[in-house]
């Protein structure tokens, strides 16, 4: 079976230019001692907006990985798929995240939803999760309004699955599944009854995406209370220690988290967990890397600048329009956003510092970051006038991204390390 590697991270790459510098961080990591397998992940949205198919991330991928001669595994993930958007992804793809947040609270058979209480009445009482103290308590009425809520989103998860099965072959993917992207965090009790589900559906998860209680807003730190968020994923960790144990899950399974890209204020929470239950996690990055290349183009100046200033204003213009499709998943504070005039007179330190993440300047703005992170559609409409500028920038917008995912992800995330630089 085709198995995930304790530690990977997902990294987007939104215009297919990036690959190499994103490898070099996953170099960095193995000279620093941690193997930190890449998955390069682009969803359907992403595709559509910026006019691509899910073949130039894979050729972009292999590129990078004979050029750099890496020989460890890699991944290409179908970022959110669901059944009426699998398809484009079957060739080129060997991760697929499996995202049936939209089904959650759609109501099961009856008849199922009975079965599984049945199934599962084990899990009623006290549960003992090696690793934590308390354990956790789960009611009769808890497993039956968690199935209620949540078995038809797993069934529809098994029907993805199993579309995928039959075009790939068993074992020869790796399959997550994410609900993430929906209103409420699931408790640990619940994420231990969906896994049991999960299992009596057949699918051979390897990660799994819960939604964690505070914001994952794109792009920016987390927000929300950090010690709440290290006893969730300690608990979680711990529920799928006990999964894997009862349900024959596969012994790779491990939490995937999403919109993790800055994430900062948890990551410590997260290198903790991992080491207390000998674990991993599979970090997912995303849009970071595209701002790193604004970043760059800022920092080259001339023509490069004045793309970036392009870029944030008309960005500025359409903003109700562009963060409307993630409008749960971003805080923009209008009043702290620059008007476009006053952008037009910044020097190359002025925008990236503004830009960039760096929460200890106080130039840095998180309403311009996010308003930025969900403008790519401006570049895409550019066309070539923007990867012609990301090709004569090469060499700095590649430091950029080199250098955020690895001193600003795998190092604190994976090594324990923050403040790092690379070598």
């Amino acid at each position: 079976m085709t198995t995930l590697s304790t530690y990977s991270i997902g990294v987007g790459d939104r215009f297919a230019h990036q690959a190499k510098a994103q490898l070099k961080a996953c170099f960095l990591a193995g000279k620093a001692g941690v193997e930190v397998i890449p998955v390069w992940n682009k969803s359907n949205r992403e595709h559509t907006i910026i006019g691509t198919d899910p073949s130039a991330t894979r050729a972009a991928a292999d590129a990078a990985v004979k050029t750099l001669g890496w020989t460890k595994p890699y991944f290409c993930d179908a970022d959110h798929i669901n059944l009426t958007t699998v398809d484009r992804f079957l060739a080129p793809c060997d991760f697929f995240t499996i995202d049936v947040a939209d089904y959650i609270g759609k109501p099961a058979d009856p008849a199922s939803i009975d079965a599984l209480v049945k199934r599962h009445s084990e899990l009623v009482g006290h549960i003992h999760l090696e690793g934590i103290d308390s354990g956790i308590e789960i009611t009769p009425e808890l497993l039956r309004k968690t199935a209620e809520k949540f078995l038809f989103a797993i069934q529809e998860a098994a029907r993805i699955y199993r579309k995928i099965e039959a075009a790939k072959g068993k074992g020869s993917f790796i399959p997550e599944v994410s609900m993430d992207e929906t209103d409420s965090a699931q408790t640990p009790a619940e994420l231990l009854i969906i896994l049991a589900a999960i299992a009596d559906e057949g699918i051979p998860i390897q990660t799994i995406a819960p939604k964690f209680s505070g914001r994952f807003n794109k792009g920016v730190d987390y927000v929300g209370d950090v010690s709440q968020f290290a006893r969730e994923m300690a608990l979680d960790m711990a529920a799928i220690r006990y999964a894997v144990a009862h349900y024959g899950l596969p012994a790779s399974l491990k939490l995937s988290v999403h919109s993790g890209s800055d994430k900062f204020s948890i990551y410590p929470a997260i290198h903790a967990a991992m080491k207390d239950f000998s674990t991993g996690v599979h970090l997912k990055t995303a849009g970071t890397t595209w701002l790193e290349e604004i970043i760059g183009l800022a920092e080259s100046g001339g023509d490069g600048l004045a793309l970036a200033k392009e870029i944030y204003a008309e960005a500025f213009a359409h903003s109700a329009e562009l963060w409307a499709p993630y409008a749960t998943v971003i805080d923009i504070d209008p009043a702290k956003l620059p008007t476009p005039h006053d952008v037009a007179g910044w020097t190359s330190e002025q925008f990236t510092s503004a830009l960039r993440h760096d929460p200890r300047s106080p130039a840095y703005n998180s309403s311009l970051r996010q308003l930025l992170h969900v403008g790519f559609k401006i570049a895409a409409k550019m066309g070539r006038r923007y990867l012609d500028l990301l090709e004569a920038n090469e060499a700095i917008i590649a430091k950029n991204v080199t250098e955020n995912l690895y001193a600003r992800h795998i190092a604190p995330v994976f090594l324990g390390q923050n403040g790092v630089s690379p070598a």
